[in-house]
């Protein structure tokens, strides 16, 4: 019964797919991997087993006995008697509950009682190794996956919990991670022989964390949606066969560079093709004219001003570079100043602002962006929260919102309904909708379409949270709550106003406009204080002003006197940085990922240092630029937005059931195979001239005369070099190594322009003269970057070396900083147990003590005065070599350094031998 139940549950999967896990020890400490391939069960066994033979070891499986290995088929199955799954709300008997977080089990455990058991999973209970060859293509897509020890003890809780369960209820999110999370979970336990013969194995999913929410999902308990799990096979296999092939070529042609991504890349390429634009974007000038107009002649406190703008001169309408210079708009000025105005012209009209659509994933995290500062990782990282639960005044916990990862506009009939019933009672009937409004987007995987993000009861203000949420979640809950009373609400009416202003033959015409808010309509949630008990800026409309009704009392023929007039210089702007609102919005636009990524892409674009934010604006760095356009010209199929949406496309069809996974993989690695084979023959000098050839006015933009002679030999040609042993790039001369000279260093660790680059120097660079030893000091540049040198190079003697790569400007270094720099390493004494040196050294990354083979990493605290202790001190863990990485020893340190005679006794260092 139980086999049937489960192959039902897992059938509809049109591959074979087979598992098996294998486990180095039987305690479950250790990643453990699993492969998972659609090659037959024999052909596998063998596979793994010839793998562990060449090591000499036989493979243990993950259920901590030593028997032979479990390996389970999922494929279609037409000839089995499947019982429907049976509601399981209430429950008969025991029942397992697994969802994903801590918090989220607490809340629901309140709602079901003793009879239910819930458990987080903690995420996912495995992924695909960390390391090459983790997706095989050449045998058919087979995968990799590795199991971290800590998901073993969740597992284990939950094999333990289902002794004695009548059913085993999967409860991850509702969404294509949260279904591959409930299949991996199955496939872990079948081969642990962890569902006994008579366990229920149910699929449940529920959009938000209510009590009758979750009882009415008990109730609909359904299969796993093999589609779901097919797109995440499809979607990981891709992102990973992209990231694996690509990042390591990236290593090898632009050191310092780290990874590329399907979305990531694409991202960056939006970012950095704006920058280009931004680069070749010439500014021109052009003025306006602006007057202010008065119904008296004169000034006066009591009149009233009208700003106009002009429109029309010489009977000829003018467009924006129509008066291109300060000459022109003086002239246009004197003959204004002549004439004498009156009203030629008004019209009104009323304009219908319809309600914005209630929030979904992107838009959210658009909002909190431009209206909280938001990024989008902390917006999601909030929004889980007020997902999962928290505990409110009454003692109660409870979901605040519904499901943040969602393409769905739409909204249930009965929460329509509480949200026009408490429209109604705060603002009055007139201002709640007719009838409940729908919301309709063309979804492209109707699948992933859920429910919009609203607050799962209405009647629950901001108000009433403060004191229970942060400040910043409460801010977050108080835009979903606006946006979701203002989404069931009338259309505000807008009252526009304009009104022509000329002179007696109309060769000369002004413009005055305004508008005014008529009936707030959904506005009014947006004015509600009360309700928010916390600022928003929302930027909506006001009431109609001064202005406004000054402009409605003019009529055709009225004289108007001229007051003040004002010659405005403009000149156009480059297009503006993308915010990370308006980046996840162009995403949005052109298909490129799906909302739930974005945030993840935009963490990942910033610690891989190709993106910084400032101010909150994205900017694109150096090393960014560098890689966006090497992909760009090796892979452009990563970098074109068309083609990315296009398998964007392809990946939702496949959760739609409507494309075959594998087929779709093998399509794409046929094409990017041939990329990868080509580019890993391309030279690195090829590299650089592709590079140089792209960014040349940007990367020799400092030469003062623009010529790119070398000012040091007057033989060769300045150009771009990526530097072969760091991660660095520099501007030098092509007559290395005959001549060294270096104009420019582009820093590739923090991917900024070196500060001394304005001040180009030829190495070696004679600082002067040591005082002991009269010897020069100076300034080189080698294999690994600049370092300072006491004495010439002369055969059979080694002179003392300092490395100063770590310095930005290098070109600044004074002779005392680099007598400073020489000093060390220096002994601070022999250590009292062996009598060995204790010697201090100084290298880029800061102080450190070494003593015999120890080496003891100092912390940052400033130039400090050091010296040896002989008592005992900190706590050390010994990493030995050659030896399992993860296996430390812990001992006392006797090498004691003292700040200022203060003993270091409760840091802990990590010593490397």
């Amino acid at each position: 019964m139980l086999e049937n139940q489960v192959l039902l549950l897992l059938s509809h999967c049109n591959i074979l797919t087979n598992t098996a896990v294998f486990q180095n020890n039987s305690t479950g400490n250790k990643p453990v991997e699993a492969l998972d391939s659609s090659v037959s069960t024999k052909s596998q066994s063998k596979k793994a087993t010839g793998s562990s033979n060449k090591k000499g070891k036989s493979p243990k499986v993950a259920n901590e006995s030593p028997k032979k290995q479990t390996v389970h088929t999922m494929g279609k199955i037409k000839s089995l008697e499947q019982r429907p799954l049976k509601k399981l709300y209430p429950s008969s008997g025991k029942s397992v509950v697994v969802v994903e977080s801590v918090t989220k089990a607490k809340v629901i455990q309140g709602y079901l009682g003793d009879m239910y058991e819930v458990l987080p999973s903690y995420g996912h209970v495995r992924d695909l190794a960390g390391r090459s060859g983790s997706v095989r293509p050449d045998d058919d897509f087979s995968m990799v996956w590795e199991v971290p020890s800590a998901a073993w003890t969740h597992l284990k809780s939950i094999k333990v919990a289902l002794g004695g369960a009548e059913n085993l209820i999967l409860a991850s999110d509702p969404d294509r991670e949260g279904e591959a999370i409930a299949w991996h979970i199955i496939e872990m336990l079948l081969q642990q022989d962890a569902l006994h013969k008579d366990l229920t194995v149910a699929r449940v999913v529920f959009h938000e964390i209510t009590e009758s929410s979750i009882k009415s999902a008990l109730d609909a308990p359904r299969e796993i949606d093999v589609n779901l799990v097919h797109a995440y096979l499809a979607r990981r296999a891709l992102d990973y066969l992209i990231g694996f092939n690509i990042s390591p070529l990236l290593w090898r042609k632009l050191p310092g560079c780290q990874s590329a991504g399907r979305v990531q890349s694409a991202a960056l390429a939006l970012i950095c093709d704006r920058e280009m634009e931004i680069d070749e974007f010439k500014p021109q000038e052009y003025w306006t004219v602006e007057v202010e107009f008065n119904r008296k002649q004169g000034s006066s406190m009591n009149s009233k001003f009208f700003p106009s703008y002009l429109t029309h001169f010489d009977s000829k309408k003018l467009n924006q570079f129509s008066i291109s210079s300060h000459t022109e708009a003086k002239a246009i000025e004197q003959e204004i100043n002549s004439l004498e105005f009156k009203v030629i012209g008004s019209k009104r009209n009323k304009m219908r602002k319809n309600p914005p659509t209630p929030y979904i994933t992107s838009t959210l995290q658009q909002d909190a962006a431009n209206k909280l500062h938001f990024s989008a990782m902390y917006t999601m990282k909030l929004a889980q929260r007020l997902y999962e639960g928290v505990q409110l005044s009454d003692g109660k916990a409870a979901g605040l919102i519904t499901y943040m990862r969602t393409d769905g506009l739409h909204v249930s009939d009965e929460a329509a309904k509480d949200i026009r019933s408490l429209v109604a009672e705060r603002y009055g009937s007139n201002l709640a909708s007719d009838g409940v409004r729908k919301y309709f987007k063309k979804v492209k995987n109707a699948q992933e379409a859920h429910e919009a993000i609203r607050p799962t009861d209405i009647q629950r203000l901001p108000s009433m949270l403060a004191g229970v949420l942060d400040e910043d979640s409460l801010k977050l809950y108080t835009l979903i709550w606006s946006r979701t009373m203002a989404c069931q609400m009338e259309p505000a009416t807008i009252d526009q106003i304009q009104v022509d202003i000329g002179n007696a033959n109309e060769s000369v015409v002004f413009r005055s406009t305004c508008s005014g808010v008529e009936f707030f309509g959904y506005q009014a949630v947006y004015k509600d204080v009360e309700a928010k008990a916390i600022r928003v800026d929302e930027n909506e409309g006001n009431e109609r002003g001064e202005v406004f009704k000054a402009l409605s009392s003019l009529k055709a023929g009225d004289p108007l006197y001229l007051s003040l007039l004002e010659l405005e210089q403009h000149h156009t702007l480059p297009p503006s940085r993308y915010s990370e609102g308006a980046l996840v919005k162009k995403l949005e636009e052109l298909g490129i990922g799906r909302p739930s990524t974005y945030a993840i892409t935009m963490k990942v674009l910033q610690d891989r240092n190709y993106v910084t934010v400032k101010n909150r604006v994205l900017y694109p760095e150096f090393r960014g630029r560098m890689v966006s356009a090497f992909l760009s010209h090796h892979f452009s199929e990563v970098t074109d937005y068309s083609f990315t949406a296009d398998m964007e496309t392809e990946l939702d069809n496949v959760s739609a059931g409507l494309t075959e996974w594998k087929g779709l993989l093998k399509d794409y690695w046929t094409r990017f195979s041939m990329y990868c084979n080509r580019v890993s023959n391309v030279h690195i000098h090829q590299v650089e001239k592709m590079l140089e050839k792209k960014f040349g006015d940007f990367l020799f933009s400092f030469l003062p005369d623009k010529s790119r002679t070398c000012p040091s030999c007057m033989e060769g040609t300045l150009i771009f070099k990526v530097s072969r042993f760091g991660s660095g790039y520099f501007i030098g001369c092509d007559q290395h190594p005959k001549c060294k000279y270096i104009a420019k260093m582009l820093d590739g660790d923090d991917d900024e322009e070196v500060a001394s680059q304005d001040k180009t120097f030829e190495e070696p660079k004679a600082l002067g003269l040591s005082p002991g030893s009269s010897e020069k000091i100076l300034l080189k540049n080698g294999p690994y970057g600049f370092y300072l040198q006491l004495g010439e190079d002369r055969k059979g003697y080694l002179p003392k070396r300092a490395s100063v790569s770590h310095i930005k400007d290098v070109g600044s270094i004074t002779l005392e900083d680099a007598l400073e720099l020489l000093r060390y390493p220096v002994t601070l004494g022999n250590h009292p147990n062996d009598d060995h040196p204790v010697v201090l050294k100084l290298a880029k990354n800061g102080f450190s003590i070494r003593h015999r083979r120890t080496i003891a990493p100092v912390p940052k605290m400033g130039n400090v005065p050091f010296k040896l202790m002989e008592t005992l001190g900190p706590k050390i863990r010994i990493k030995k070599r050659r030896q399992n990485p993860y296996m430390y020893r812990e001992q006392r340190c006797s090498d004691i350094v003292t700040l200022h005679d203060t003993p270091l006794k409760e840091k802990e260092f990590s010593l490397l031998v």
